[in-house]
């Protein structure tokens, strides 16, 4: 499918403006950005990083993705005249009028956002993206950037894993658009579980708005709409490449059907008729694209009519697709159908049977899929829908958005769980590469450091590990952070889905199998350098002292 057009980029862009205003946020945003104005430090220069704190679905990895649509979003955020008069009405009456002055004029324009590639595998803890600019305006920008990354990035990975279950070449079709959480997830999930690896999607906006190749045939509510073969209409279909009159295609049909019956030993009496009909009908109206789906009462009788269907488009010179199976045990039914399309190949000398599709589609899950994999099945294709873009195994990637820096000074959460506790400061982060290619452990260190360098050793403080430090020499160093927006504007090129399609599927590659397990895999490592784990010690000693003043006065 062709790449969107400058026109299709427009709605995009537009589309962002309009789901995601700058109101699209938590109202104690606006309380905390008033109380920043009212003590004067609206405008100190403030850091706050991105983050989740555990890898999703009790996997190894994570991917980032959501950047695109916060840089168009920070791009066109905006108060309009009417958003601050509703603010008015939300926000307490004492409010300082000139406050709302101030909304009227904020934009990103000293803003500047620092982030991991999109499409780059992640892990937990590791800062996603760095947000910089004056307090209030990095202030108000928190929720509606956790909107834009946490679900997307989420749906991205449950792909992925549905990807890595299924196999490198079988084909996986996304038709989640019924079951997702309303018009805007619906469209979400079909874009990045595109980018997490799937082929298709049964989404037709998200063909239009993001070139994904969308795919689709009929449901079951098509066939049982037949009752006779007296409601197809036309009743003849003139040969592919013909100018031939228009062939009778019902008298066709009948003829095929109790070829096929003699053939597999089936008694063409309990042929539903009905089934029969949607078929024909079907085929007239799309003869090269011909793809039913079989099971609305029984396959054994729903593959009968396809083959008796399929076999006179081949007669008229067109190609069937193939078939659909949507209930019961797909293995054990794709190797009945593919061993039917054998039969009629070799018997009827049909070659177009050889290379039928046949897809299957029941409530396929993560575990479902793995298990398809596993037995021997003739499918070639597989529609998912609900379990991937409601992602049942986690409903939320838990992302944060944390501050670690105000007016040059690092800050720190200081928590009694652990885990809730931050890393202060601004940072420069880097992924360390094994000699075989595959990156083993991200560091984090102050912007202020020195780079590690690839052969020299390095002492460094893995999280989780209660201070226990670690020596490690890479191979490799990449630098995971880069510039994206400044002074309002984007200065990186935007990558449509089907480039960072590519990027995500480049750094799976990297990634060891090890990590890449379904079910319990190695974790990851990522550390802190031996000046950040000091900073850390420093700061949470301070606070304990600030404790003690406070309780001796």
């Amino acid at each position: 499918m062709a790449a969107p057009s400058r026109n299709t980029r427009e709605l995009l862009e537009r589309s962002i403006r309009d789901r995601v205003p700058p109101l699209l946020t938590d109202l104690y945003q606006f309380t905390m950005a008033y109380a920043y104005w009212r003590a004067g430090r609206h405008q100190e220069p403030a850091v706050f990083e991105l983050f989740f704190r555990d890898n999703p679905f009790g996997g190894g990895f994570s991917l980032f993705v959501g950047l695109h649509d916060c840089l168009l979003f920070l791009r066109s955020f905006r108060f309009t005249d009417e958003d601050v008069e509703f603010l008015r009405s939300v926000l307490p009456p004492t409010t300082d009028p000139t406050f709302f002055q101030f909304l009227r004029s904020l934009d990103c324009s000293g803003v500047t956002l620092r982030s991991v590639p999109e499409g780059t595998v992640v892990f937990a803890r590791v800062p996603l993206m760095e947000v910089e600019g004056p307090l209030a305006v990095v202030q108000l920008l928190e929720t509606s950037l956790l909107c834009l990354v946490n679900y997307a990035s989420l749906v991205c990975s449950n792909a992925a894993r549905f990807r890595l279950a299924a196999g490198p070449k079988r084909k996986l079709l996304e038709m989640g658009l019924r079951r997702a959480q309303g018009p805007d997830g619906g469209l979400t999930a079909s874009r990045y579980t595109h980018i997490g690896g799937f082929d298709l999607t049964s989404n037709v906006q998200a063909g239009f708005l993001f070139g994904i190749p969308v795919a689709g045939t009929m449901a079951h509510s098509y066939v049982t709409s037949f009752t006779s073969l007296e409601e197809v209409w036309p009743e003849t279909l003139v040969a592919a490449d013909s100018d031939a009159d228009p062939v009778d295609v019902i008298s066709l049909a009948k003829g095929w059907l109790s070829r096929v019956c003699e053939l597999l030993g089936a008694e063409s009496g309990k042929i539903r008729e009905g089934e029969l009909a949607s078929f024909l009908s079907y085929a007239i109206a799309y003869p090269q694209n011909f793809l039913p789906v079989i099971d609305s009462y029984s396959v054994g009788c729903g593959l009968l009519n396809f083959c008796a269907v399929a076999l006179v488009l081949c007669e008229l010179g067109y190609r069937p697709v193939g078939v659909r199976l949507d209930s019961g045990d797909l293995c054990r039914q794709s190797i009945e159908v593919r061993r039917v399309f054998r039969l009629c190949s070799e018997h009827f000398s049909v070659a177009a049977f050889d290379s039928l599709i046949i897809v299957g589609t029941n409530n396929i899950s993560e575990q479902s899929m793995a298990e398809l994999n596993r037995k021997e099945n003739e499918i070639n294709i597989v529609g998912v829908g609900t379990h991937l873009v409601t992602c049942t195994k986690q409903p939320s990637l838990g992302c944060v958005y944390k501050l670690v820096e105000v007016r040059g000074r690092p800050r720190m959460k200081i928590s009694e769980d652990p885990k809730k506790s931050t890393v202060p400061g601004k940072k420069a982060v880097y992924r360390l590469i094994d000699s075989e290619g595959h990156p083993f452990l991200d560091l984090l260190c102050l912007e202020v450091e020195p780079p590690p360098e690839a052969g020299r050793p390095l002492r460094c403080y893995p999280l989780g590990c209660k201070n226990s430090p670690a020596s490690i020499t890479p191979a490799q160093v990449t630098c995971l952070r880069q510039e994206v927006f400044t002074k309002g504007q984007v200065t990186q090129p935007l990558c449509s889905a089907a480039e960072t399609r590519t990027k995500v599927q480049s750094s799976l590659q990297t990634l060891n199998p090890r990590h890449k397990r379904l079910q319990e895999p190695d974790s990851y490592t990522v550390a802190l350098s031996e000046k950040l784990h000091n900073l850390v010690k420093e700061l949470q000693k301070c606070c304990s002292s600030n404790n003690d003043f406070l309780l001796a006065n």
